[in-house]
């Protein structure tokens, strides 16, 4: 018998929860945003009706209120949904230990070792949807299929509250007509490069050549067309195993634009601080440094650096950082967001290669002071020590670079 795979998907989950605790919005468009304010205005999720009114994830909060002048914007409850997460993810470990998280709000479970048949498989993601309902108040939508693809691509199928099965019988007809771009790890930039092979379903895709697709896209091209063959292979992990640590990074919409390039230094040593205090903290040296900045305009690009060395010192790693930034940006708009990772890891306590040109000395004073400053901050909170430069504009110091702080206790489930 094929793999039975389920993916279950909570509906508009962050405003499905804030429903629960606001009976007054219902019958009124509202979204789950940031805080213009603080300029992380966009939509993180919005409700049936405010998606009737074209309110899309992601989209700026102004765009989205000129879409529908009455939408009412909530900010977002992280540790609540947090909470409704867990809660859900208890019920799906009731059925098996192979329950694979994708972000908060969306799991992967194999089910195969305990059903008999895909029919009793079906049942089972349909029951799942009734208790998540009875005992969370929200819905979900079930993919089921042989493989994690074409779960989650049944769990967008339809929406909400739906159970939607792909199996070997007849998905050729169903999925292959399929807009390119609802296939996994199909984004924006990687549908338009497929538009311009005439790639518009996923059928097309399929059709393409192996060998054009690996050319154009190297190994990921290859995942694709395996993708759209129904060729996934890729397990369900176990409940609490962890995957391996491949980047870390950090990024941040600033409180202001960037307009110069002490600015950018300024916020650069905030996400060093963390992207580095992270590599220590689990053991790691890098290699290569990135960055991702992105302009008022909203054009973005990346660009990456490799070391000679392998690193986890803060000051090297803004360093490279800042020194990619100078030698790819000139200027031609003020900045919205900028960020850092750093990526191919070995492990701190593994032998190394020394560089002859490197100061040695010099790096061993700055691993001392790192590890001095880390126990400072573990004992008295990331803002007790800060570069001096920062103090010259604290709006762009103040932020934390992303770093999760203690969680308050989430409140409590409204009555039914």
């Amino acid at each position: 018998m094929d793999r039975i795979i389920l993916h279950s998907d909570c509906n508009c989950f962050y405003a499905s929860v804030e429903a629960l605790y606001h009976p007054e919005l219902q019958g009124k468009p509202f979204a789950v945003g940031g805080d213009p304010e603080k300029r992380h205005g966009i939509i993180l999720t919005k409700n049936q009706l405010a998606k009737q009114c074209g309110v899309a994830t992601g989209e700026a909060l102004w765009l989205a209120r000129r879409k529908c002048p009455d939408l009412i914007v909530l900010p977002p409850r992280f540790p609540l949904y947090v909470q409704y997460s867990k809660r859900a993810r208890e019920i799906y470990l009731q059925y098996t230990d192979q329950v694979e998280p994708f972000g908060l709000d969306e799991a992967w479970l194999d089910i195969t070792g305990s059903v008999s048949s895909p029919e009793q498989g079906i049942r089972t993601a349909n029951e799942i949807r009734c208790r998540i309902h009875d005992k969370l108040g929200i819905t979900v939508s079930v993919g089921v299929s042989w493989n994690k693809v074409f779960a989650k691509l049944g769990s967008d199928y339809k929406k909400p509250d739906a159970t939607t099965v792909f199996l070997h019988n007849d998905w050729k007809s169903r999925i292959w007509p399929l807009p390119v771009e609802n296939l996994l790890f199909v984004g924006k930039a990687t549908q338009k490069k497929l538009l311009e092979y005439g790639v518009h379903t996923i059928g097309d895709l399929a059709a393409m050549p192996q060998k054009v697709l690996q050319t154009r896209f190297g190994k990921g091209g290859d995942v694709l067309w395996r993708y759209a063959n129904g060729m996934d292979t890729s397990p369900v992990e176990h409940w609490g195993s962890k995957p391996a640590v491949k980047s870390i990074g950090n990024s941040t919409t600033t409180p202001r634009d960037l307009t110069c390039n002490e600015d950018v230094k300024r916020v650069f040593l905030v996400l060093a601080d963390s992207v580095a205090r992270r590599l220590r903290e689990q053991g790691f040296l890098a290699r290569t440094v990135s960055i991702g900045v992105r302009d008022t305009a909203l054009h973005s690009f990346t660009r990456q650096h490799a070391r000679q060395e392998y690193t986890n010192i803060t000051r090297e790693i803004a360093e490279d950082a800042y020194a990619l930034f100078q030698t790819n940006y000139h200027w031609i708009r003020p900045l919205r967001s900028v960020g850092i990772t750093v990526s191919d890891f070995v492990s701190a306590e593994q032998c190394v290669q020394t560089s002859l040109f490197s100061n040695e000395s010099s790096r061993e004073r700055a691993e001392k002071l790192d590890a001095a400053v880390d126990n400072l901050k573990k004992r008295y909170g990331t803002a007790c020590v800060r570069p001096a430069v920062l103090l010259e504009d604290m709006m762009l110091a103040e932020f934390q670079g992303n770093r999760l702080s203690a969680l308050p206790p989430a409140a409590e489930a409204p009555a039914k």
